[in-house]
């Protein structure tokens, strides 16, 4: 794979620079806040992280259920490095050129799936612009590596776009069957430029479509962020439009703000209308769905999976 010309400069995206005019950030209600990890649970799975010389988003977009998933040993493994081509406003990760892909990497990550023990692991990436296929073949390879380790651990993809490439980017990313396909719409498409300036709306939404077209059988998953500024009826919008095009699971959570240079917090939204998404929903015909204020897509993301496999077997069975 040769490296492309990048246009991105090193260090953090100029869009993310703070601007004067921003409202301050509305306090946290006392919905979101989290405690500290401390347990022993928290700490083994830092230290097989740490053993692995891995990343994970967990720790780069400083999740607020770090403490809960990893003291239960489940950590979402970030591939391909820690530098993103990409200068997306909500992201805390770093923006700029990044170094070359690992390439034993994919080995590394799945011995810690097996040391960890994992029944379900979500595996994620940076955007890799720099690479001809975004780096697919390096997602494959990973989920080849982890079939071969941990056979009996089913496995959650969570990709960029792969708006720079060909389709057979996508198409190898596919073969490599991972069980679960996940792409996130992250926010509404009104709000794309200001918040995912380097993305398409469409693009994203015709990925996850395409990806039922190569496979009816996997399964597809989404997410949104709220709090950015959207409409309730925009939100509404994205649902029929995830729905139209075949995806099987909705996440929905609160963005906050990482830093006062990133996209500030509009509102927090209530409990009350996180519950209010989550009814409408089911009722567009998602066969699973999170919405919740510290919802993210890889929060009990197993226990979810086995929900929503099991949920399309009943369906299946009354067809």
């Amino acid at each position: 794979m040769s490296p492309r010309d990048l246009t991105v400069p090193e260090g953090r995206h100029p869009e993310k620079a703070h601007r004067p005019d921003q409202a301050p950030q509305p306090k946290k209600p006392a919905w979101i806040r989290v405690k500290a990890p401390t347990s022993a649970g928290y700490r083994a799975t830092r230290d097989i992280i740490r053993e692995n010389r891995l990343t994970t988003v967990c720790e780069e977009a400083g999740c607020p259920n770090v403490g809960e998933c990893w003291a239960q040993g489940h950590a979402t493994m970030m591939i391909m490095g820690e530098i993103c081509t990409r200068g997306c406003t909500f992201c805390n990760v770093a923006t700029g050129r990044p170094d070359a892909l690992d390439a034993f990497e994919p080995g590394r990550v799945a011995d810690a799936v097996a040391r960890l023990g994992l029944s379900h692991v979500v595996i994620t990436s940076v955007d890799r612009d720099d690479l001809d296929d975004g780096g697919a073949a390096h997602f494959a390879q990973t989920i080849r590596a982890i079939r071969h380790r941990a056979p009996d651990t089913t496995i959650e993809i969570l990709t960029p776009d792969f708006l720079r490439c060909g389709p057979d980017a996508l198409e190898t990313v596919v073969a490599a069957r991972p069980d679960v396909f996940n792409h996130n719409l992250e926010t509404v498409p009104g709000l794309y430029p200001g918040v995912r300036p380097g993305a398409r709306y469409f693009h994203s939404l015709r990925l996850l479509q395409r990806v039922k077209e190569l496979d009816p059988s996997m399964f597809t998953k989404s997410g949104l962020m709220v709090g950015l500024g959207e409409e309730r009826a925009q939100v509404g919008q994205v649902m029929d439009d995830m729905r139209s095009a075949g995806v099987d699971f909705l996440t929905i959570g609160q963005y906050l703000q990482p830093t006062p240079k990133h996209h500030a917090v509009a509102r927090f939204v209530t409990p009350e209308e996180f519950a209010a998404y989550e009814k409408a929903a089911w009722g567009k015909g998602f066969l699973m769905v999170s919405s919740s204020p510290l919802t993210r897509s890889s929060y009990h993301a197993g226990e979810d999976f086995a929900r929503m496999r099991a949920a399309r077997t009943a369906a299946l069975a009354g067809a």
